[in-house]
């Protein structure tokens, strides 16, 4: 059954129409032409796709029957939803705004300026719940669930992303640094679905629920698709 929305921008994911009709990600909204909005995690995608409902959503919204939509849409999105993560989140260490080495963060923490934090999937349990703690602390929130967000990125990965060797966590010591990194891993991290060995800090746990289970497309300004 299709149907229509709206929905704000923020958390959706735009898709753009390449000049021979192949149907790209643009997840940094930068690509020209009429874009389609979408606000699906990669399972519902490719579900919808295997179904055959996306292509005739997306024809509708580029009003072009000359659509094609590549088997490893899902894929692309997702290496795409990634290096925008940790490409903003180099951005933001080059600025200064990310400690790293669990010492600076730690110190951070105590002292009230760590306003995100955040692991590599290989980082060891103690070191992250060390560190949770003294983010407790100086927050005044002990005895909460408050902690760190378990990267869906070993710290090779994370290493790379900031130029930087052994990189296990990090820290933003920026409140509106922290807030441009969470857009991007609530995108990144809605878009590949839940994964129990990820645990989520409570910015993300609330960024992320905003998104729900839609599997439709969604209606943005002139900009849109119809729903699946």
């Amino acid at each position: 059954m299709l149907s229509r929305e709206e929905a704000p921008r923020e958390g959706l994911i735009r898709l753009a129409l390449s000049p021979d009709g192949e149907v790209l990600p643009d997840v940094r909204a930068k690509a020209p032409g009429r874009g389609a909005w979408i606000a699906v995690n990669r399972a519902e995608l490719e579900a919808a796709q295997a179904k055959g409902k996306l292509k005739g959503a997306l024809s509708r919204s580029f009003k072009t029957g000359d659509v094609r939509v590549p088997e490893d849409l899902g894929a692309r999105i997702e290496v795409q939803l990634q290096r925008n993560t940790l490409d903003r989140l180099g951005l933001e260490f080059k600025a200064g705004h990310v400690a790293i080495g669990g010492d600076r963060i730690e110190n951070a923490a105590r002292s009230g300026q760590l306003h995100l934090l955040l692991h590599a999937s290989d980082a060891s349990e103690d070191g992250a719940r060390k560190l949770a703690q003294a983010w407790r602390v100086g927050t005044d929130r002990e005895g909460t669930d408050l902690k760190g967000l378990t990267l869906p990125v070993p710290r090779t990965i994370l290493s790379l992303a900031l130029g930087r060797e052994n990189v296990v966590h990090a820290g933003l010591t920026d409140a509106r640094a922290a807030k441009r990194v969470s857009d991007a891993l609530d995108r990144w991290l809605h878009f590949i679905g839940p994964d129990p060995g990820l645990e989520p800090c409570e910015t993300h746990s609330q960024g992320a629920s905003a998104h729900g289970n839609d599997v439709r497309p969604t209606e943005h300004d002139e900009e849109h698709t119809e729903g699946l």
